[in-house]
């Protein structure tokens, strides 16, 4: 801890003032729209009418006060660690013996992405599981993410939330725990893991960072591999261009100018939607729009824990602070690591690089889902999630 930390677990609600919604409203209904090209589809970002479509929806249709009171069933708390008021829910499973797991989100996400998997894995006989598969869960917010956001001074990348969470978990009493994330709340798991081996008796990802193939693979590179690795290289390779060439063009924006890009965001709930919501369309194992693969109204209360609290500012620099880091690539991990490969994510993790820097002890791939598996096959998740940590505990 530091000086400026007050290790009190404060009981947290949410409760948004009316004047927030209004004026949100408000900007809705005064929103100024682009022009669009014909015919260009999702290629040049989100289509102009599905957009309208989705705005008007939460203008008129969407229950902000409904969201806010599911989101309040769970018990939540706030603390200061290392500076930063640090939000979380811990949500206490019934069963005593139940292993402790800290879940963690990415960007653009929120713990609104773990409505669906909380109740199966604190109560799993409550939904046809196994007493022995239950999970005290703890779902922090990332600091300067929503509400653990903004953050008020500079330097806060993965590895310093994973020592912030760290502390957050001692604080708890917790004296072994499980790990689990995706996008940036795998980074932050596994450094988990990394750091505290003495208390994380294992790690469960559904993205594994550093394991796609960042360069074009060489012809004795491949002859090294066996066939189905040889394919599955050069498929990496090529998501992997595709992603520098077409979709990366935001975390250069996060990486470079957050803060100009605040503004926009933080003043137009037009242009915080699309956002977001693009890449719940690009990342997803969806079809025509964002819906085909999450709930439209989960997708919305994620948005809304970024508008409300103004911290898509904050949010992004961890995009820059990553970058602007000394950090050089994954360092190696002693923790019993499991991946979960959905097919839709963003890049093909490669068995032959994960094993470099991880000890890989279960490797799952699935026929569907995508980046936020938790929202999309929450059943398949669980399940993975489930079958590890049973085979460490």
């Amino acid at each position: 801890m530091t000086s400026q930390d007050d290790a009190t677990l404060r009981p947290f609600r949410i409760d948004i003032p009316k004047r927030d919604l209004d004026d949100l409203h408000e900007r809705l209904d005064r929103a100024r729209w682009p022009d669009e090209l014909p015919g260009v589809g999702w290629d040049y970002g989100i289509p102009l009418g599905h957009l309208r479509e989705l705005a008007d929806y939460w203008r008129h249709e969407y229950d902000w006060r409904a969201a806010e009171a599911k989101l309040n069933e769970w018990p939540q708390f706030t603390t200061v660690i290392d500076g930063a008021t640090v939000h979380f829910a811990h949500i206490m499973s019934p069963e005593p013996d139940a292993t402790p797991l800290i879940v963690t989100h990415g960007w653009p996400g929120s713990i609104v992405e773990f409505a669906e998997i909380a109740g199966p894995l604190t109560d799993p006989r409550a939904h046809g599981g196994d007493a022995a598969d239950a999970f005290h869960l703890v779902l922090p917010s990332i600091p300067g993410f929503g509400l653990s956001g903004p953050t008020q001074e500079t330097g806060w990348e993965f590895r310093r939330v994973a020592a912030a969470f760290a502390e957050l978990m001692g604080r708890l009493g917790y004296g072994r725990y499980g790990a689990q994330g995706g996008d940036w709340g795998a980074a932050i798991s596994r450094e988990l893991g990394r750091i505290d081996p003495d208390r994380v008796i294992g790690v469960h990802l559904n993205l594994l960072p550093g394991a796609a193939a960042a360069e074009e693979p060489t012809a004795d590179e491949l002859a090294a591999l066996s066939p189905a690795e040889r394919e599955r290289t050069l498929i990496s390779w090529e998501r992997s261009r595709n992603w520098d060439r077409d979709r990366k063009g935001y975390a250069d924006i996060q990486a470079t100018r957050p803060q100009t890009l605040a503004y926009a965001l933080t003043d137009s709930p037009i242009g915080q939607l699309a956002w977001i919501a693009e890449k719940f369309k690009e990342w997803t194992d969806s079809k025509d729009r964002p819906e085909d693969a999450v709930d439209r109204d989960q997708l919305l209360t994620n948005v809304m824990l970024y508008w409300l609290t103004g911290t898509a500012g904050s949010a992004a620099r961890i995009y820059y602070e990553r970058a602007h880091s000394d950090c050089t690539g994954p360092e190696p991990s002693t923790a019993p690591t499991a991946l979960a490969v959905f097919p839709h994510d963003n890049f093909v993790p490669l068995r032959h690089i994960a094993d470099r820097t991880n000890t890989i002890v279960r490797w799952t791939e699935f026929d569907r889902g995508g980046h936020f598996p938790a929202m999309e096959v929450p059943e398949l998740l669980v399940a993975d999630v489930r079958a590890f940590f049973r085979e460490l505990t």
